[in-house]
């Protein structure tokens, strides 16, 4: 097995918390948080217009740009939802450690409610797409995950805790074989 780096690589659907958790995570750990949606926003404008004008191929091959300068970068990285849909970055993601943030579609109903995300635009249940998208997404996401928290219940900063104290007790390859 090839080393690992320092990076903590944060997946999973939309609405999971990855940002935030990603945010509060970086500041404990003292390291650099680093987001691909937002790195796309960065250079090539909102996403949701990025999907009108050009459509998802042009969309994934911006976030493709944006999770190799991601995992450079190191510290937390926070994936969009859908990069692990792409083979480089899931052949990418085996040296790094990897986090599945979940979440019950019933809580993610109130976060992506009156959302601009364009893969649950258009028809009338946004919670219905997100469900479909979730679970056609969540073998690649269990199969990448080196450790799953759950961000349905209680305060998001004990997300965050059970996290950072994960991170500080592991280090290597012992990952892949911890869970919580």
């Amino acid at each position: 097995m090839t080393a690992r780096s320092d990076a903590v690589v944060l997946i999973g659907p939309m609405g999971a918390g990855k940002t935030s958790i990603g945010k509060k995570a970086a500041r404990a750990l003292r390291v650099p948080f680093f987001d691909t949606d937002a790195a796309v926003v960065r250079d090539h404008g909102p996403i949701e217009q990025l999907f009108a004008e050009y459509g998802e191929a042009h969309f994934r091959a911006a976030e493709r740009a944006a999770v190799v300068e991601g995992l450079a970068t190191g510290g937390v990285v926070s994936l969009g939802g859908g990069a692990v849909l792409d083979p480089e970055t899931r052949a990418d993601l085996a040296r790094h450690r990897v986090v599945f943030l979940t979440v019950s579609p019933r809580v993610v109903a109130g976060r992506v409610r009156d959302s601009n995300r364009p893969l649950l635009q258009g028809g009338d249940d946004a919670i219905e797409r997100w469900t479909a998208i979730f679970e056609e997404r969540l073998p690649v996401y269990e199969e990448l995950a080196d450790v799953t928290l759950d961000t349905s219940t209680g305060p998001l900063q004990d997300v965050v805790d059970a996290l950072v104290a994960w991170v500080r007790g592991t280090t290597g390859d012992e990952q892949k074989e911890q869970t919580a």
